[in-house]
């Protein structure tokens, strides 16, 4: 099951956050057909999020049709990413799993792994024109 987090700092809004996450999850297989979404009371408590903002999120998950809500049973994926996407993903995967091992190997602790990440990922970020 999908754990979901808020970045306060991010700049978007708490349900993109959560459709992103959902999204990413599906790309990466870490969330298949079938599988459950934790229900909105679960996710209120654990993110302290308001509920509403958990329902759009799923609203518009389900929306874009990757998502179902069964009355009384829970909100199960729909829709998953094909198997040759995630194929394709396998070698970029690898290359970043060799260089976490590499970032761990020079001392480098779970914190400042995710620091450097994201100060590279938003040097990387293509300039809007």
């Amino acid at each position: 099951m999908i754990e979901f987090y808020l970045d306060a700092k991010s700049g978007i809004a708490p349900y993109l956050q959560l459709v992103h996450q959902v999204r990413r999850a599906l790309k990466l297989g870490a969330l298949r057909e079938g599988d459950q979404l934790p229900t909105v009371r679960e996710v209120v408590t654990r993110i302290a999020i308001n509920p509403n903002t958990v329902s759009k999120a799923y609203r518009e998950l389900e929306h874009e049709g990757l998502i179902v809500a069964r009355a009384g049973v829970g909100t199960f994926v729909t829709a998953s990413t094909s198997e040759d996407v995630l194929a394709s993903l396998g070698p970029i995967r690898h290359d970043l799993e060799q260089w976490l091992v590499q970032a761990r190997a020079t001392g480098l602790d779970d914190d400042s792994i995710e620091a450097l990440f994201r100060a590279a990922f938003r040097n990387s970020a293509p300039v809007a024109s």
